[in-house]
C-alpha cells in the first residue's frame, strides 16, 4: 500500500506565534534555536527523515483505507467537554451526536464532566465511548474529591484523559505524578489519552522539543505498556486562544514524537501509537490538519460541545483517504 511520506525539512518555513514585545524575536522554528550554522539542525533532520519509520513500503502495516497515516492504528477523535453543559445542553448535544452520520473508520471518544457521564453513557449511541477527564493515582479511600479508575470503569468509561495542559499549569501536577496516574489506569484497563505539550514561553524559547520529550519520558518510564495509550500533542498556547498551530507545524511535531518513541521505546510503539493534535481544532480548519502523515486525529475542546462541529471534525478522516 503506498503512503504518503511527510519528512521533516529544516527550510521549512515554519514559526510559533509571535512575540508581542516591540523588540524582535530570536530565530527559531519553535522547536528549537536556529543558529548561523545549520549543521546540527541538518543533522537532526536527516536522521529523522532516515529512519526505517518512513520507508515507503508498508509491508509491516495492516492493510485499510486510510493511507495517508505514518502509524497503523485506527484514525482517532477524542471531545473534551471540560467544565461545560447542564443537564439540558447535554441532552441536546447527545441528541446531535446521535442523529449525526459518522464516518466509520474512526474511534470516537467524548469526556462529559464527572457528573454527566452516567447520563450521557445512558443516552449516547454505542458508536462513541466515554472518556473520564481525570482519574486518581492509585486505589479510592480518603481523597476528597477525586475519582478512581475503579469507579470509572465501573460506570462504564473505557479512557481517560490525563496530562492536559490545565492539569498541569492550573492544578500543579508534574511530569512523574501524571505518569504514575496512566501506569494505574491502564492496569485498571482504561485506555489513556496522554496529552503533551509545550507553553507558549518554551516554544519561542525553542524548546518544544525539550519539554515534549520529558513529558513523553515521564510516561515511559511508568507505564506497563503503551498497547492503549493515544498520545494527545496539545501546544498549550493553541488551546483555547483561537490560535491553532499551521498543519506544518503541528506535523513537524507529530514526526518527532513518533521518532522519539521509535528511538526511546520501539518502532512497534511508534508504528502502533496515534499521536492526536489539539488546540483550538475546530469543523474549519480540521481537514487540513487531517492530511498530514503523522496527524493520527484530534483531542477536540470547545468545538466538541457543537453536533454538527465535532461531526465535521471527525468525519475530516475523508482527508486521509487518497486512491491507494
Amino acid at each position: 500500500m503506498a503512503m504518503i511520506s511527510t519528512y521533516l525539512n529544516p527550510s521549512s518555513q515554519l514559526s510559533g506565534p509571535k512575540s508581542c514585545t516591540a523588540a524582535s524575536p530570536p530565530l527559531f522554528s519553535g522547536l528549537r534555536r536556529s543558529s548561523a550554522s545549520l549543521s546540527t539542525t541538518q543533522s537532526f533532520f536527516h536522521s529523522v527523515n532516515s529512519h526505517t519509520l518512513r520507508s515507503s513500503s508498508s509491508s509491516n502495516r495492516t492493510s485499510r483505507g486510510i493511507v495517508a497515516m505514518a502509524g497503523s492504528g485506527k484514525f482517532f477523535v477524542g471531545g473534551n467537554w471540560k467544565c461545560n453543559g447542564t443537564k439540558d445542553s447535554i441532552k441536546q448535544l447527545v441528541s446531535d451526536l446521535n442523529s449525526a452520520t459518522l464516518e466509520p473508520d474512526v474511534d470516537v471518544v467524548v469526556g462529559p464532566p464527572f457528573v454527566y457521564i452516567d447520563q450521557v453513557k445512558n443516552s449516547l449511541t454505542d458508536r462513541i465511548e466515554i472518556a473520564a477527564q481525570n482519574s486518581w493515582i492509585g486505589k479510592g479511600g480518603a481523597f476528597t474529591g477525586e475519582i478512581s479508575a475503579e469507579q470509572l470503569k465501573d460506570i462504564g468509561c473505557k479512557w481517560v484523559i490525563l496530562g492536559h495542559s490545565e492539569r498541569r499549569h492550573v492544578i500543579g501536577e508534574d511530569d512523574q505524578f501524571i505518569g504514575k496516574k496512566a501506569a494505574y489506569a491502564l492496569g485498571q484497563d482504561l485506555g489513556v489519552i496522554a496529552c503533551i505539550g509545550e507553553l507558549l514561553e518554551e516554544r519561542e524559547a525553542g524548546k518544544t522539543f525539550d519539554v515534549c520529550f520529558k513529558q513523553l519520558k515521564a510516561y515511559a518510564d511508568a507505564v506497563p505498556s503503551w498497547d492503549n495509550i493515544v498520545i494527545a500533542y496539545e501546544p498549550v498556547w493553541a488551546i483555547g486562544t483561537g490560535k491553532v498551530a499551521s498543519p506544518e507545524q503541528a506535523q513537524e511535531v507529530h514526526v518527532a514524537v513518533r521518532d522519539w518513541l521509535a528511538k526511546n521505546v520501539s518502532p512497534e510503539v511508534a508504528s502502533k501509537t496515534r499521536i492526536i493534535y489539539g488546540g483550538s481544532v475546530n469543523a474549519g480548519n480540521s481537514a487540513d490538519l487531517a492530511k498530514k502523515e503523522d496527524i493520527d486525529g484530534f483531542l477536540v475542546g470547545g468545538a466538541s460541545l457543537k453536533g454538527a462541529d465535532f461531526a465535521t471534525i471527525i468525519n475530516s478522516v475523508t482527508a486521509k483517504k487518497v486512491a491507494a
